[in-house]
């Protein structure tokens, strides 16, 4: 069962998926993220890397309605999230493969690294609009070479989706956290 940490984490990005602002996620909302990640300068139409962004984005609709039991009512709440979240730590395939793609969506020049600007949009474009983070790209980038590698990326994004514990650094990868400053 999640916790009250990972309510409060994971509400931040529910209220940002919900691009209605409707209060439940459907998939109509995952269409509106899929659409935010393909205007990353990388994400070229028509290119394998956007039908990856497209096929994980999407597909995490899927994931969803069917381990919440909600595909005919077409929508899901935020405890509906919740429940899935425990279920990740058993998902390992499907969470590495989700960072690989946002990894490569948020590599602007394909250098196998993200910089703090990179961090930066990918922050902005989950929240679907300019978020500060202060000093939160210092906190991920643990051994201070100024970028996050692939490798690094997949276990910060674990923490983030999984993570009961504030010191973790990856709780901090989409953004601050509520109710901090960065």
């Amino acid at each position: 069962m999640a916790s009250e940490f990972q309510r409060n984490k994971l509400q931040a990005m529910f209220d940002a998926f919900d691009a209605d602002g409707n209060g439940y996620l459907e998939e109509g909302d995952f269409v509106a993220l899929a659409d935010r990640w393909a205007r990353l300068p990388r994400v070229e139409p028509g290119s394998e890397l956007a039908g990856r962004v497209e096929d994980v984005l999407l597909g995490w609709w899927g994931q969803l309605t069917a381990a919440t039991g909600t595909a005919r009512e077409g929508r899901i709440d935020l405890d509906g999230i919740l429940s899935v979240v425990d279920r990740l730590p058993a998902m390992s395939e499907q969470v590495t493969a989700t960072a690989d793609t946002i990894f490569d969506a948020v590599d602007e020049n394909g250098d196998g690294r993200i910089s703090r600007t990179e961090h930066q949009r990918l922050v902005d474009t989950w929240h679907g609009q300019g978020v500060s983070t202060a000093d939160v790209f210092d906190r991920l980038d643990r051994d201070g070479d100024g970028y996050l590698g692939r490798a690094e990326f997949a276990v910060l994004w674990t923490q983030f989706w999984v993570s009961d514990d504030p010191r973790e650094p990856g709780n901090l990868l989409c953004g601050p956290l509520p109710g901090t400053a960065g």
